[in-house]
């Protein structure tokens, strides 16, 4: 009679077990281990895969939690739990570039450390867990990835604000543009209770203004402004 097989660091830490060893395997193998084998087979196709489980999973998780927020802010969450910066920073929480297999050129050249190949690895290992055992197993592991994220005040997630300076920061770096800069433009109030004004320039231009009770919310909330800002730019 065959053994169960023990449950492996990684898969403690992702919090799934699988039952289809072959399809971890899969979602840990870079295209680099597969060519230098003569092998076809990669992560890429689970991948695909992974990226629509996540968005569906997210989109709902989202629409779910947040019955008031209109489409414009939903897109906007949605956007910033699911871009390369987020992926990789949990990948790298749960260790999955240790586990990679990688060829010697990728290995050499630093790929577990990179952000792009362990956001496209952590998507290949949720396809993976959706085909092992169904959503329910899938959507059980994303949610351990989105929960830290998602804490709600008065109705209204913090990852709005928490995290849109970084992703502010990662789309001018992207378009090759100047940095954003943060300009303090006033404060009103008694001194316990003041309340700051800050501009966010980009390119020359205000994209952005916010205000809050310390400097950096009013910066935060100013990212989140410039980044309504481009998105409406980019529809128009």
């Amino acid at each position: 009679m065959l053994g169960i097989r023990a449950t492996t660091p990684f898969e403690k830490r992702l919090g799934h077990r699988f039952r289809h060893r072959d399809l971890l395997e899969l979602a840990l193998t870079h295209r680099s281990h597969a060519n230098e084998r003569g092998r076809n087979e990669h992560y890429e196709r689970l991948e695909y895969l992974g990226d629509a489980v996540l968005g569906m999973v997210t989109a709902e998780l989202l629409y779910r939690k947040h019955p008031t927020l209109p489409e414009g802010e939903l897109s906007r969450l949605k956007a910033q739990v699911v871009s390369q910066g987020t992926l990789a920073r949990h990948a790298a929480a749960i260790a999955l570039g240790e586990v990679l297999r990688l060829g010697v050129g990728e290995e050499r050249s630093g790929g577990r450390g990179k952000p792009s190949l362990l956001a496209d690895s952590l998507e290949a290992v949720f396809g993976a867990v959706y085909l092992d055992a169904g959503l329910p197993a899938a959507a059980k592991v994303i949610h351990l990835m989105l929960a830290p994220m998602l804490e709600v005040d008065e109705g209204r997630s913090q990852l709005l604000e928490a995290d849109a300076k970084t992703r502010l920061q990662e789309i001018a770096q992207a378009r090759g543009g100047a940095l954003p800069e943060y300009r303090h433009t006033g404060a009103t109030g008694p001194d316990h209770s003041r309340l700051y004004r800050v501009e966010c320039w980009l390119d020359g231009k205000v994209v952005g203004a916010g205000e809050g009770t310390s400097k950096k919310q009013a910066e935060q909330r100013a990212a989140a402004g410039a980044l309504s800002h481009l998105q409406e730019a980019l529809k128009a």
